[in-house]
């Protein structure tokens, strides 16, 4: 390669720097001019880089009214990243550890990946997070709700420890992750945050979930279970019946 050509695709890096930032001021704003920004928001959907991914994503960080061109423009956004392809996982895997949703980096990948690939993805973005108190917890819970159709103790294993979350809504959604992809092996972290919760709602949904499933409770458990049953259950013949009571 000859010096001229080591300038040329310097200066080829260089002016693409330039346009991804100045597309990027349009992109990440909502003060942007909405015909600007459509026109940035398809420039970078047909690049299919993983550069014009890490911009795209940014249009995920902010709503606009209405709603309808909100929607619009995540949609082509989206469509930028999934054409990416596997080169947009490291960018929605930063976006996502700083962003307050991460509804549509999910919906990216599941576009991108599918089946074992698609929940190897999802644990170790939930690997990320742990359980103590965050101010926003919408990004955990999201992460369990996605998590809720890959069955298997890979997952279990995963969900559990956000039974004990310092957030309500986290543990409400940790248990319903957990009865979605767990079996009856699950029942002892389940009466564990049965007995410690101090929230009813959290209460009632394992118990619920106990009672639907049928699944068996030890004799070293049942004890337990008695004393810290909400309204309307019972234990009969080692298994939860009843429902919440009205």
């Amino acid at each position: 390669m000859g010096l001229f050509d080591l300038f040329r695709r310097k200066d080829s890096a260089e002016s693409t720097d330039r346009e991804l930032l100045r597309l990027k001021k349009m992109v990440a704003s909502k003060l942007s001019q909405n015909l600007d920004r459509q026109d940035a928001l398809e420039r970078l959907a047909k690049m299919g880089t993983a550069e014009a991914a890490e911009v795209l994503l940014t249009r995920f960080s902010w709503t606009l009214d209405p709603s309808i061109t909100d929607q619009d423009e995540k949609a082509l956004a989206l469509q930028g990243v999934v054409l990416a392809g596997e080169g947009a996982l490291e960018p929605i895997r930063r976006h996502c550890l700083r962003s307050e949703s991460v509804l549509w980096p999910i919906k990216a990948l599941r576009g991108i990946l599918s089946g074992d690939a698609l929940r190897r993805e999802l644990l170790t973005l939930l690997d990320e997070f742990d359980t103590e108190y965050v101010r926003n917890a919408e990004p955990k819970v999201q992460l369990l709700q996605a998590l809720e159709e890959f069955p298997g103790d890979e997952a279990r294993i995963a969900v559990e420890p956000f039974l004990a979350d310092m957030s309500e809504a986290v543990r409400f959604a940790a248990a319903t992750a957990v009865f979605a992809v767990a079996s009856a092996d699950a029942v002892p972290s389940l009466i564990t945050a049965l007995a410690d919760d101090e929230s009813l709602r959290v209460r009632n949904r394992i118990a619920s979930g106990l009672a639907e499933r049928a699944w068996p409770i030890s004799s070293d458990l049942q004890e337990l279970v008695r004393s810290k049953l909400p309204p309307g259950f019972r234990l009969a013949g080692g298994v939860l019946v009843g429902a919440p009571a009205a």
